[in-house]
């Protein structure tokens, strides 16, 4: 399999997380933090100028003065492409595209719904750390169940929790009626203030509970 397609793979949103996928999202990490980076620089580049193509014949298009698509979604896939000693990503990423009367209206838009995307993201994340300490049995099951729980009611103060976010890909094309614009944002967001974040809600709905899983939240997000 080539690289670009497992960085999609383990970028893909999961809406479980079961020890299956954990064990295949893990080893498809491995298997790129071992390709050396230039093998890594012209997977990306490769799979940058065909989805630039793919998007250009859509429509989509870059403000002047802004990086060429290429460019940009060479970028993004690097990025991608990153991961910690715990293959927790060094970035999460998320996009989404928006329609609006004018530009600025679209890309504020798809900002705002790219960020919901983002604390999407960090809950599947942050589950399959959670996932990994069961595993490695530095957890008790009934403890992983409760944060899990928590975790994944928490999405809109995790999304609430995020900070400054770095704009990867922004691209826009007219729409046909309307004379409206259709905008396309895809961020990036630090992975450890992403777990910051998860940490930050997730131990506020926790002491509201009364659970005491502090210190085990501490040790599954490792701050």
């Amino acid at each position: 399999m080539v690289a670009m397609a497992l960085i999609v793979a383990c970028t893909t949103c999961m809406a479980e997380v079961n020890k299956a996928e954990l064990k295949q999202i893990r080893s498809e990490r491995q298997l790129i933090r071992k390709m050396s980076k230039k093998e890594l620089n012209e997977k990306a580049t490769k799979a940058a100028r065909k989805e630039a193509k793919k998007l250009a014949k859509q429509g989509w298009m870059v403000s002047p003065g802004t990086l060429p698509l290429e460019k940009q979604l060479d970028r993004s896939y690097l990025m991608q492409s990153e991961f910690d000693e715990n293959l927790f990503p060094k970035y999460i990423m998320a996009e989404a595209q928006s329609i609006g009367e004018n530009y600025d209206a679209a890309k504020v838009s798809a900002t705002s719904l790219a960020i919901t995307n983002l604390a999407g993201q960090i809950q599947t994340e942050v589950t399959a750390l959670v996932e990994q300490t069961v595993a490695n049995k530095q957890l008790e099951a009934n403890e992983a169940a409760s944060i899990v729980e928590t975790v994944m009611s928490a999405k809109n103060l995790i999304s609430q929790s995020i900070g400054r976010t770095i704009p990867v890909v922004e691209c826009y094309r007219e729409v046909k009626t309307g004379g409206n614009k259709e905008v396309l944002v895809r961020l990036a967001y630090n992975g450890e203030m992403a777990k910051a974040a998860a940490k930050k809600a997730v131990r506020d709905e926790l002491e509201k509970k009364g659970d005491n899983l502090h210190q085990q939240l501490d040790k599954v997000l490792g701050l």
